[in-house]
């Protein structure tokens, strides 16, 4: 669907849930919520314009290969989709420009990664959805760990999730990616939160040191106010909720009528 106030910018959607939002000739302008937390961690994770190596498990319309391409010059991006005919579709309307060192395959996620060689990746980012679901098999113990082989020491694995109060997906990821990852932090807007309503939530873990201050400072300063949890307070919030294992793993709760839908 063709944004009418942006000249090249469209909206990807599927099964009626939007997915993505791309500008042609802005591709470093974010338009969802979510896309723009996960793109002020990638602003953070290194030097500004340092070109890194980057897996995203999902595509989209790949807003976001499309902003490292053009915020990290030089970056090397590989993009897994499993919808074939998605990626098809994308290459042909919203193509990607000559030289954008990002590669396009048609795969299974876990698939993929578990295929990949070790410590090749400097971020991963993980935006599956099945429908409006993250499937089951991208959530469990067995998942984080071979994200966290695929990423190098000083990686940061990076993840939108979806869930409402009292939170049993979210707790239980969160739980699953300790098991793996020394340093967590979360971020979302206070609403979604203080269980108000169902929303989306970044996930970031990582091996070294994060900087939450700086971090807490550009998502709380952004167009849509998030909030940062670090610490104890996230240890707090996990509470008891167990990790997550392949046998008992399941897809992200159903959203409710319209939470994420075009009106």
């Amino acid at each position: 669907m063709p944004d009418v106030d942006r000249e090249r910018a469209w909206l990807l959607t599927v099964d009626g849930a939007p997915q993505s939002y791309v500008d042609l000739d802005e591709p470093a302008h974010l338009e969802f919520e979510y896309a723009r937390r996960l793109g002020h961690v990638l602003d953070t994770v290194a030097e500004p314009g340092l070109a890194l190596d980057v897996l995203h498990l999902g595509g989209g319309a790949l807003t976001l290969p499309r902003y490292v391409a053009v915020t990290r010059p030089g970056s090397r991006q590989d993009v897994v989709e499993a919808d074939r005919g998605l990626l098809e579709l994308v290459e042909e309307q919203l193509p990607l420009p000559e030289g954008s060192g990002v590669a396009l395959h048609a795969a299974d996620a876990r698939a993929w990664l578990e295929a990949a060689p070790d410590d090749s990746a400097d971020v991963l980012v993980a935006d599956v959805f099945g429908g409006s679901r993250v499937p089951a098999h991208l959530t469990s113990l067995g998942y984080a760990e071979q994200a966290e082989r695929v990423l190098r020491a000083d990686g940061v694995y990076l993840a939108n999730l979806a869930d409402s109060a009292p939170f049993a997906f979210l707790r239980s990821q969160l739980a699953t990616f300790s098991e793996v990852f020394e340093e967590l932090a979360l971020i979302a807007e206070p609403g979604v939160l203080r269980g108000r309503r169902f929303g989306n939530a970044v996930l970031v873990a990582a091996h070294r040191p994060l900087d939450p201050a700086a971090l807490s400072r550009r998502v709380a300063a952004d167009a849509f106010p998030a909030r940062l949890e670090h610490g104890p307070a996230l240890r707090d919030f996990i509470g008891g909720a167990a990790p997550v294992r392949d046998e008992d793993a399941v897809p992200s709760p159903e959203p409710p009528q319209g939470a994420f839908g075009i009106g």
